[in-house]
């Protein structure tokens, strides 16, 4: 069962006078990503066959997240009455596809593809909080809150089968930690790039990994304050058999803070680069 509805959210409250350009691109990116959950759920049933509790679990997990989606694109395109929720989705579908035909994790475990999902839903519970606290537009002030718990319940719900499976497979600390660092580092990999290509780019202009990578990382990245990096390291922690609470936990926190404010600048740094070589690229 879906724990909220479209016909909850204010839609009659939408204030144009306070949308952001620059959450409303990335809005429109994560959109086509949440809209999506469909081919994760398809990979997701094949990889755990004999477990028809999961299977369903994943099952009501894609329609909340296609349901994320679509709230978030319907508020798009009222914040921008020339875009189109379904077209950008359909460009994003036909460039942009997982392997829903995979018979086994590629993580090399369930326990591992559970860590990973895990770590999916640190990202995105403290991502929609950040934009949900950044905008000032109070519609998407309460869709992002919307997203934003669902996402931490989500993370729960792979959270409690991960240590199901974990009894079972066993995996050492170490095998843990390499699939969640591995799957935090596939967070600028061709799915995210591609949709905010899909999302604010025409589709005369080709795709370049590396300008909608500055593009979508410049833009999040302004949005995160300490506190979501924070919380999102005991989750973390949590995943992999660690202390959510406490000295480590803090130590990390405070040092991933100064990482995302370091690749902030560069990010912030290449894209002021790029922009002024635009101009002699044109002439050239």
């Amino acid at each position: 069962m879906k724990h909220w509805t479209l016909d909850q959210i204010a839609w009659d409250a939408f204030d144009p006078s306070k949308v952001d350009p620059g959450i409303l691109s990335l809005v429109k990116a994560a959109a086509l990503v949440e809209k999506n959950g469909v081919d994760y759920a398809i990979y997701l049933n094949n990889v755990f066959t004999g477990d028809p509790d999961f299977r369903q679990a994943a099952d009501n997990w894609a329609v909340e997240e296609v349901q994320h989606g679509d709230a978030l694109g319907r508020w798009a395109e009222m914040a921008d009455p020339g875009w189109s929720f379904d077209e950008a989705f359909a460009r994003y579908r036909a460039g942009y596809k997982i392997d829903v035909k995979a018979d086994a994790s590629i993580r090399g475990s369930r326990t591992g593809e559970l860590i990973a999902r895990c770590m999916v839903e640190t990202g995105t519970s403290s991502y929609y909080t950040a934009l949900g606290e950044s905008t000032e537009e109070p519609v998407l002030r309460q869709v992002c809150r919307l997203i934003a718990a669902d996402e931490y319940r989500h993370f729960k719900l792979f959270y409690d089968h991960m240590k199901r499976y974990l009894a079972r497979e066993k995996l050492s600390f170490p095998q843990r930690l390499r699939v969640a660092a591995g799957r935090i580092g596939e967070s600028e990999d061709d799915e995210l790039a591609f949709a905010y290509h899909c999302g604010n780019e025409p589709a005369t202009l080709p795709y370049d990994h590396d300008r909608c990578m500055r593009g979508y990382m410049g833009r999040s990245m302004s949005y995160y304050r300490f506190r979501h990096i924070e919380r999102g390291m005991g989750m973390i922690f949590k995943s992999i058999g660690l202390e959510p609470r406490g000295r480590l936990s803090d130590l990390a926190a405070k040092g991933a803070w100064k990482l995302l404010q370091w690749r902030r600048s560069k990010y912030a740094q290449a894209a002021g680069a790029a922009n002024e070589n635009a101009p002699a690229r044109r002439a050239a």
